[in-house]
């Protein structure tokens, strides 16, 4: 496909212009994808306030955005599985297939990994992109291109909960109902845990997980987070921990709140990078610490799980915003985090 598309492009920190570029051409292994929606992640607000994350530095101009799901209108002359007019959900990151990290399994790790907006690599708020068609997963009919967009976000939750080898019996604490926090709660009851807490510090965000089957949310700014949860619990502690806040207190907390032989799971980062933990306390408990950076294999379950009703992906999403207007966009979902769950931005034509 020839012509020009729309890409809004990041030129300065705090600032997005809408500028016209190319469209990609495919390769012979890619598929070009009209993409209809995209989620706002919290990366993507960090960069957008900060220029980096971590040893990750934003050079402008550069384009943010990888949560995205679309439609394919063109195909690459090796490609087989997929045809024109399928809707997909793309899987950001494309990896080497060759490392240690690849040929076992756990592509996650790859160093060589590219991943729409991790500098360099210009992300997906733009009207078309080509990728890979291996990492452009067709949806079912019941499952729409903004689910579609969706499916990453939840992926993190699944690998979260994969990491806890959650399921029926368990209880279960998240910690933060941000985004992260939400699809990893869901994520647990898609696996069986028949009753999950979720904490936060911002009502707006509570109110969202019980909407979306929380057994019961704690206000930790009005409440001993604690105490709470060994009173949701009998006094015997959660099974499961998944913390999602990043905050160091919440990860104090998570150990505090740990029934023996628990396993927590750490997914947010803290602003510094480090956290304090009681080990004394996780030693006597015999606690299992696990990590999670992204995901890996997961496309097919989360997009499974969406289709099936077991996780109500569109109930996330609290704004919506045009692609013209995705400068606002961006400055709303900064300046209003206790109203602004996730924002979902619309391409046009979508």
């Amino acid at each position: 496909m020839e012509g020009m598309m729309k890409t809004a492009v990041m030129t300065e920190i705090g600032r997005i212009e809408i500028q016209q570029r190319p469209i990609p051409q495919p390769k012979d292994d890619e598929v070009l994808v009209k993409i209809e929606y995209v989620g706002v992640c919290g990366s993507d607000l960090h960069y957008y306030e900060s220029g980096a994350i971590g040893d990750f530095i934003v050079k402008p101009p550069f384009v943010l955005g990888h949560e995205s799901g679309g439609t394919v209108v063109e195909v690459g002359k090796n490609v087989t599985h997929l045809k024109v007019g399928d809707r997909v959900a793309l899987e950001p990151g494309k990896t080497c297939g060759h490392c240690e990290f690849c040929k076992s399994g756990r592509y996650n790790l790859c160093p060589d990994v590219v991943f729409f907006a991790t500098p360099p690599v210009d992300g997906v708020f733009q009207e078309y992109v080509a990728h890979e068609a291996g990492l452009c997963f067709p949806l079912p009919e019941n499952v729409s291109t903004l689910e579609g967009a969706l499916i990453e976000p939840l992926a993190v939750g699944f690998h979260a909960a994969n990491q806890a080898e959650a399921g029926p019996g368990q209880r279960a604490v998240v910690l933060g109902s941000g985004c992260i926090g939400l699809v990893s709660m869901m994520a647990l009851r898609a696996r069986g845990v028949p009753k999950v807490f979720v904490t936060d510090v911002m009502d707006k965000r509570l109110q969202k997980a019980e909407e979306l089957g929380a057994a019961a949310t704690v206000n930790s700014a009005e409440e001993d987070a604690v105490q709470a949860v060994m009173r949701l619990t009998e006094g015997r502690g959660a099974d499961v921990i998944i913390e999602t806040s990043g905050a160091p207190q919440a990860a104090r907390q998570a150990v505090e709140m740990a029934k023996k032989g628990a396993v927590i799971v750490f997914v947010g980062y803290s602003k510094t990078g480090e956290v304090t933990l009681p080990m004394s306390m996780a030693l006597d408990k015999e606690l299992t610490f696990r990590t999670v950076f992204r995901y890996r294999n997961i496309y097919p379950m989360a997009i499974e799980a969406v289709a099936s009703g077991a996780v109500n992906l569109k109930g996330i999403v609290t704004n919506f915003f045009e692609f013209d207007d995705i400068q606002n966009a961006m400055d709303q979902s900064v300046k209003d985090k206790a109203n602004i769950v996730k924002s979902v931005i619309r391409i046009a034509g979508a």
